[in-house]
């Protein structure tokens, strides 16, 4: 896995009334700090990336549908550099991933309803001095294809 790049599995507790997940919390042992939280709402096959920050650490959770997530580490100084990893999250895989400042990502919603993404990165959206940095989906730079993988 990228050097940095943790994963927490989700618990659902469930009954008679329905159920509670609990999705961070501040003592989470991999949980840095709170910047803010958003929610990302994407149709059908539709792909967000590529993007990466230099100061923020973010934490994605698809709360509803099924999304891949490629990460691509950028850093030259990692131990892990210029390695690949894909992790799918949503409905069948209950996870938070926690992506480090200089790891690439994206994602497309594999599923065939809207998807919804939380993410809880550590620093507040600045628009007089983002902290964004971005590709196109399709960049040679990152050896991924978005296509269906049949392993």
């Amino acid at each position: 896995m990228i050097h940095g790049v943790e994963i927490k599995r989700l618990v659902t507790h469930v009954d008679e009334r329905g159920s509670l997940t609990e999705l961070i919390r501040c003592d989470d042992p991999f949980f840095e700090k709170f910047g803010q939280c958003y929610v990302s709402v994407s149709w059908p096959g539709v792909i967000r990336a590529w993007h990466w920050h230099k100061k923020q650490t973010d934490y994605f959770v698809c709360i509803r549908g099924m999304i891949k997530v490629p990460l691509f580490d950028l850093r030259p100084e990692s131990p892990t550099y210029r390695e690949l990893n894909e992790f799918f999250l949503g409905d069948d895989n209950r996870i938070v991933l926690k992506i480090p400042p200089g790891v690439a990502h994206g994602f497309k919603n594999i599923g065939t309803e809207p998807c919804y993404l939380l993410n809880f990165p550590t620093e507040p959206y600045d628009p007089d001095d983002p902290d964004e940095y971005r590709l196109p989906y399709d960049t040679p730079e990152i050896p991924y294809s978005w296509e269906i993988q049949y392993r």
